[in-house]
């Protein structure tokens, strides 16, 4: 489900798409392939160990921003040409396998560029195989394709800090919901879970409508920049903000509810164990 995690032999492999490219931690790759329990400590002694791969390190990694347990952190990465240079200063039995592991995520990525249509496919299926129904699946998809356009808008308008995406988003989400992202959450009992993934159908219906409404706005008013762009999402949030507030009135029932796949996946777990 997390598109920054893959996973080989039961690790995970945290990686982040920089320059159309899937990138990985390095850290996470030699807690792969040597069951360390101090990756940053083998990195060093392996580069001891090979002068050349530590003269060329500088090239090999990159510090990029990956999630981490901790929050949003710079980690050293490396794309699939470092991580194959990294490997052969590994001695590892695991070494082949995970050269045909990285061999096969890089070519899903080239594919996914060619034929954006997989990248869709291959979602709807981590979904399908997580448990989701269809008709949450195909409203999670038009969300995602939604967010995709009104993303694509901001940055025509100068609009490229991960920041100011992150604030932009916050502000719709504020005007649509009355509440905001953090606060949902703990609504829902979720932590580092992605709150859209375990939104409710009317949920992700709001957010759709408060998304494409601050699209359709910025586009109209002609919106530069961040600031002008804050002031379209409240706009478009509010339009959102507005239907939701009216259906409430009209059914005496909140949109946002501590609903949430986790508790939805242990009811189901629960109704299999006493058949």
């Amino acid at each position: 489900m997390d598109k920054s995690i893959a996973v080989f032999k039961g690790k995970g492999i945290r990686r982040t798409l920089y320059k159309s490219e899937w990138w990985f931690a390095i850290a996470d790759i030699v807690s792969a392939l040597t069951d360390s329990a101090d990756p940053s400590g083998y990195i060093k002694d392996m580069r001891r160990r090979d002068e050349e791969l530590s003269k060329g390190w500088g090239q090999i990694a990159t510090p990029l921003v990956i999630q981490t347990e901790g929050g949003p952190q710079r980690v050293n990465c490396a794309n699939t040409e470092g991580v194959f240079r990294i490997i052969q200063s590994i001695p590892s039995p695991k070494a082949e396998p995970f050269k045909r592991w990285l061999a096969k995520v890089g070519y899903e990525r080239v594919q996914e560029i060619e034929d954006p249509e997989l990248a869709t496919k291959r979602t709807r299926a981590l979904y399908k195989a997580k448990g989701y129904s269809d008709d949450w699946i195909e409203k999670r998809m038009r969300g995602i394709a939604i967010r995709e356009e009104l993303t694509e808008e901001w940055k025509k308008r100068d609009v490229r800090e991960k920041q100011e995406y992150e604030i932009l988003t916050a502000e719709i989400a504020k005007a649509a919901f009355g509440i905001t992202p953090g606060k949902h959450k703990k609504i829902k009992g979720l932590k580092r879970e992605n709150l859209r993934d375990h939104m409710s159908d009317l949920e992700l219906i709001f957010s759709m409508l408060g998304e494409a409404a601050t699209t359709e706005i910025t586009r109209v008013d002609d919106v530069k920049g961040f600031h002008e762009s804050k002031h379209a999402a409240r706009k478009g949030g509010a339009v959102a903000g507005t239907a939701r507030k009216d259906l409430e009135q009209k059914t005496g029932k909140r949109v946002v509810s501590r609903e949430n796949y986790l508790t939805q996946s242990e009811s189901r777990k629960r109704l299999e164990k006493k058949k």
